[in-house]
């Protein structure tokens, strides 16, 4: 019987190439490889195995005739055409559980240190400045915390919160998924309620920039922002006029609207927004590592294997 095929565009951990040589597939390598070289012999895979180097529109699709699945080792899938590629029966495979906990993790940690002034703090005092007033922090205790997209990674991040004796409550578009951690609740009680908002939606024309004016004027309280899922969830210029007014008490992001497709840089769009954010003190930046991590990179290329193997 003739081994199936998969070409491996993006590098990822060796346990997952070791196990799918195990389950009797052969696995090319083209992680240096441009668009135009990978689309001259995608045709002959079965599997392909991505990250977010390229965008897998039905350009890419229709040149891809012999597809059975595409593996998207990481959570979102919006470099991917999905309804495209599922009416070429091509199935999609993603692994949002394979770093959920990095990513709630990565949430509440930028929610402590902008709670608690830790990176100014920091900042400071390697300037050689010691001021204990000014950074006098906030406690979450008591806070009402809302999460808004309920998946892998909200209920990731409202576990992270137990123990810290704050109401966690969360919004999603799916009925009855609230549970021990979080009550589920209307996008208005959120926002009535809420001091504290925390992104965790996937990309798509529903989320585009839905954390604007519109949702910000209605928030009853003012408010801590974290962002750890993409950055078009947010219309930027919004949230720093916001930032300006204090109604937005600070905000942690892990992504930005102006990241490269592969999340490799934001440089290439520098522009005064960007510098805002760059230069604001009460604004964390990372460069979405939220799930990043060591322990990620290990249990996302199982996942994906795993999935692989059922499929």
């Amino acid at each position: 019987m003739k081994k199936k095929l998969i070409i491996h565009v993006d590098k990822n951990h060796p346990i997952l190439i070791e196990g799918l040589n195990n389950l009797g597939y052969k696995n090319d390598e083209y992680y240096n490889s441009d668009l135009n070289k990978i689309l001259d012999i995608v045709n002959n895979y079965n599997g392909l195995v991505i990250r977010s180097r390229f965008k897998i529109d039905k350009a890419f699709i229709d040149k891809a005739k012999n597809l059975d699945f595409i593996a998207r080792v990481g959570s979102g899938t919006e470099n991917i055409d999905i309804h495209y590629a599922n009416s070429k029966n091509i199935s999609i495979i993603n692994a949002p559980e394979g770093n959920k906990d990095a990513v709630g993790e990565h949430a509440l940690g930028m929610l402590l240190s902008l709670t608690k002034n830790i990176h100014r703090a920091n900042e400071a005092i390697k300037k050689g400045i010691w001021e204990r007033e000014k950074f006098r922090g906030h406690e979450i205790n008591g806070k009402t915390i809302g999460i808004i997209g309920y998946g892998n990674m909200g209920k990731s991040f409202a576990n992270k919160l137990k123990g810290f004796n704050c109401k966690v409550i969360c919004y999603d578009i799916r009925k009855n998924i609230g549970d021990m951690s979080s009550k589920q609740v209307t996008l208005n009680k959120l926002r009535n309620e809420s001091e504290i908002i925390s992104l965790h939606v996937p990309y798509d024309l529903s989320t585009k920039n839905m954390i604007n004016n519109d949702f910000i004027n209605k928030m009853k309280n003012p408010f801590w922002l974290i962002n750890t899922s993409r950055g078009g969830v947010i219309n930027t210029n919004d949230v720093i006029e916001s930032l300006k007014s204090k109604k937005i008490l600070g905000a942690g992001l892990d992504v930005l609207e102006y990241e490269s497709l592969s999340f490799e840089s934001i440089f290439q769009n520098n522009n005064s927004s960007l510098n805002y954010l760059l230069n604001a003190e009460n604004v964390i930046l990372s460069p979405h590592i939220a799930g990043w991590t060591y322990e990620s990179h290990k249990k996302l290329a199982k996942v994906i294997l795993d999935k692989i193997k059922n499929h």
